[in-house]
């Protein structure tokens, strides 16, 4: 069986998110990722989602920068760039492509029950990981005076 990474009879793991001001909490929750499933595949969000996430200013790298950072993790098999995104129905459509074995989600999620429904409909298994408490991107940001 090959998924769309071209891995044979492999069980990918997916995750997305910005991954702007990369962290102690991203590092721990990719790894964590990793740990349950032999690929994994990041989705990074486009400059101008994350700017309508986050707000004005951001993102503070751009995808391609955020790209390589985050392709230079040995535990990171394969960094998807997104283009902008609007709405659900394009995510699950791009999942049912993938076709992940996992999707790994950051507890406290704010969208985590939508995304575990979207994990079930493509047949993945949602796994939550706890988060970690370390500052976040917008906290670090603004004890840096960034924000």
């Amino acid at each position: 069986m090959k998924n769309s990474s071209g891995a044979n009879n492999c069980k990918v793991v997916l995750v997305g998110g910005c991954f702007d001001l990369l962290h102690y909490g991203h590092i721990a929750f990719l790894k964590e990722a990793k740990k349950h499933g032999d690929y994994l595949i990041v989705l990074l969000e486009s400059d101008e989602n994350v700017r309508r996430l986050k707000g004005e200013g951001r993102p503070f790298h751009t995808q391609k920068q955020r790209k390589e950072m985050l392709e230079s993790l040995s535990f990171v098999d394969e960094v998807r760039e997104l283009p902008t995104i609007q709405g659900n129905e394009a995510y699950y459509d791009l999942i049912k492509k993938i076709r992940p074995s996992i999707i790994a989600l950051t507890e406290g999620d704010p969208k985590l029950d939508h995304k575990m429904n979207q994990a079930e409909q493509v047949g993945a298994q949602a796994i939550i990981i706890p988060k970690i408490h370390t500052p976040s991107t917008s906290q670090l940001a603004k004890l840096l005076g960034l924000e």
